[in-house]
């Protein structure tokens, strides 16, 4: 597994590190992450019915995803959470450390990234450092820099809300 603030340090992309209490959900998040700059996102690692291509999908840390209208949209035959399994073999990561940073872990490209439109248009993201007790807060142009530095160009989408 990469260690991702060095890879950020090496790249000269600018962050600021905030260490805290382990947080494994939003709920906790809110408890625990001190209120910083820049959208908070909840992140979710998905896969293909038959577990053929893999996502990461960023959206607002209070949404909830329609999963079923956003494998319509992403022209997928169904959409499901990966396995720890999976998110180990394919990001190198726990569950509870999902960030749009582990794509640092995804040499070969095998995970697409997905982000909601409406938290693209934010001036910064804050995201877990692939582990769940910091948060990083990174500026929209340096993740656009991390992005092409890892090999990954994500997709822009209206990411459709549950219910």
């Amino acid at each position: 597994m990469t260690d991702v603030s060095a890879f950020l340090d090496r790249s000269g992309i600018p962050y600021e590190r905030h260490d805290h209490a382990p947080v494994y959900t939003v709920e906790e998040a809110l408890r625990h992450v001190p209120p910083l700059p820049g959208a908070r996102l909840k992140n979710l690692f998905l896969c293909d019915r038959k577990g053929k291509r893999h996502f990461l999908v960023a959206v607002g840390f209070d949404k909830r995803v329609d999963l079923k209208s956003l494998a319509r949209i992403m022209e997928v035959s169904h959409l499901r959470f990966g396995s720890p399994g999976r998110l180990r073999e394919k990001l190198a990561l726990e569950p509870g450390s999902v960030s749009l940073l582990a794509v640092v872990n995804d040499s070969g490209g095998a995970v697409e990234v997905v982000i909601d439109r409406g938290v693209w248009e934010q001036e910064a993201f804050q995201c877990h450092p692939l582990v769940n007790t910091s948060t990083l807060v990174i500026a929209r142009n340096d993740m656009e820099r991390f992005f092409t530095l890892t090999g990954h160009r994500p997709r822009f989408l209206d990411v459709p809300r549950e219910g």
